[in-house]
């Protein structure tokens, strides 16, 4: 199963990444980061596809994706 890993040392809150993710299981924290910033996290990993769409968009290159080599095939909803 693929799994997202946001370093919330790196995150500023953008929310670039919630927006751009298809399956929507990404969502702002309610707990404020040491800089000060709402960081995104991971509420639902068990629907993630591994299609790294999130770690694309984010212009502080805070998040990775692992997909423990599984291809996963992304489906239109």
């Amino acid at each position: 199963m693929p799994g997202v890993i946001i370093d919330k040392g790196y995150c500023k809150g953008c929310e670039l990444c919630v927006k751009a993710c298809p399956q929507q299981i990404l969502s702002m924290s309610k707990e404020i980061t040491a800089r000060g910033y709402f960081s995104a996290q991971m509420h639902d990993p068990s629907r993630c596809i591994g299609c790294q769409i999130c770690a694309l968009v984010c212009p502080d290159a805070a998040i990775t994706v692992v997909t423990h080599g599984q291809r996963y095939v992304l489906y239109d909803y």
